[in-house]
């Protein structure tokens, strides 16, 4: 069917396919419509690859920071984990274990760790972790907002299009492909140009979206280790007592 068209538009001899000459032909709204769904591509474009930085990032330092974390608690070098999560300052898991660590270090002081010390360090955890899911999350506001409006926008483009090809008709006295030729190409231009800008943001923002469920399950996983931890040293920190 497109190709259908695309030859009978060539064969009327009343419009090229050249970019330079499409963007002539358009009406002032319709270059507007372009222009709005051109800085909302770029705009896409540059949450994609901020996003995929960060969450490569994230996930290559996550893989150096858990077993050198994980050894050094486990022979009781709480200063030396604390210095391992602040180099690794881009790994979502570094800082959130950081934070409960930092709270729990505070009362190494005292003779016993208490239920109310406990506590405070997994509000601590919970803190840093809502913090850092809100990091992770943004920009995918945007990828929302263009995946969702882009097509509605395009189809602006394509309403002004067929309006405008139905004006020249009318002011021009004259019926047939020809006459509404220009203002069909403008229309359909739009509406790709919409669909084309709003589904790579789709499909990024679902895949985002998924990076960053699987974030929260590991720093889920990670707090609730490092309670564990907190609790085994209560206990034995009660033992000595």
């Amino acid at each position: 069917m497109a190709y259908a068209l695309l030859l009978l538009f060539q064969g009327t001899g009343s419009i090229g396919f050249d970019p330079i000459d499409m963007w002539r032909q358009m009406g002032w709204t319709a270059r507007d419509i372009v222009i709005i769904l051109f800085i909302m591509s770029v705009l896409s474009i540059a949450v994609m690859v901020d996003r995929y930085l960060l969450y490569s990032a994230a996930k290559k330092q996550s893989r150096t920071f858990a077993p050198k974390v994980a050894g050094a608690l486990k022979q009781g070098r709480l200063d030396e984990a604390i210095k391992v999560a602040e180099v690794n300052k881009k790994s979502h898991l570094a800082k959130v274990v950081a934070a409960g660590l930092g709270e729990f270090q505070a009362h190494q002081g005292t003779s016993e760790v208490s239920g109310d010390e406990i506590d405070a360090s997994q509000r601590a955890l919970a803190r840093a972790q809502a913090i850092e899911h809100a990091e992770l999350k943004r920009g995918l506001g945007t990828l929302a907002t263009v995946g969702a409006t882009a097509p509605f926008v395009g189809l602006l483009g394509t309403v002004v299009g067929i309006i405008h090809a139905f004006a020249s008709m009318s002011s021009e006295k004259t019926t047939g492909l020809t006459a509404v030729a220009g203002g069909i190409s403008e229309a359909l231009v739009t509406t790709a140009l919409g669909l084309f800008v709003a589904i790579p943001a789709v499909w990024a923002y679902n895949y985002f979206s998924g990076k960053i469920e699987a974030f929260d399950i590991e720093m889920d996983n990670s707090g609730s280790e490092l309670v564990d931890y907190f609790l085994k040293q209560s206990g034995r920190s009660a033992a000595r007592k």
